[in-house]
């Protein structure tokens, strides 16, 4: 199997120090059980990562960069959800 009939999978790795997985880059292999070895080998070789995510490229849905105005702009119209709308009482102190 060549690596262009491979699928490419998304590789995420949660290091020691951190709470959340961050995509660390992308490889190609034959099934999941084959990129998660290989993500392992990639991308934890000091043995930085605590866990492990590969997920079919395929499965990602993303938005796309030139429907940022659509995707993004509405929120800045909702005032609300901005700290500055609501008052904070002085009993409350330092947040």
């Amino acid at each position: 199997m060549t690596e262009k009939n491979m699928p490419l999978w998304e590789v995420f790795i949660r290091s020691r120090t951190g709470l959340s997985h961050r995509h660390a880059g992308s490889l190609h292999a034959p099934d999941a059980e084959m990129a998660l070895q290989n993500a392992r080998d990639v991308y934890t070789r000091r043995g930085e990562g605590l866990s492990i995510w590969v997920v079919p490229s395929s499965a990602i849905t993303a938005s796309d960069p030139t429907d940022k105005d659509v995707m993004f702009e509405p929120t800045a119209s909702k005032i609300y959800r901005h700290p500055t709308f609501y008052e904070v009482p002085d009993e409350v102190g330092h947040m």
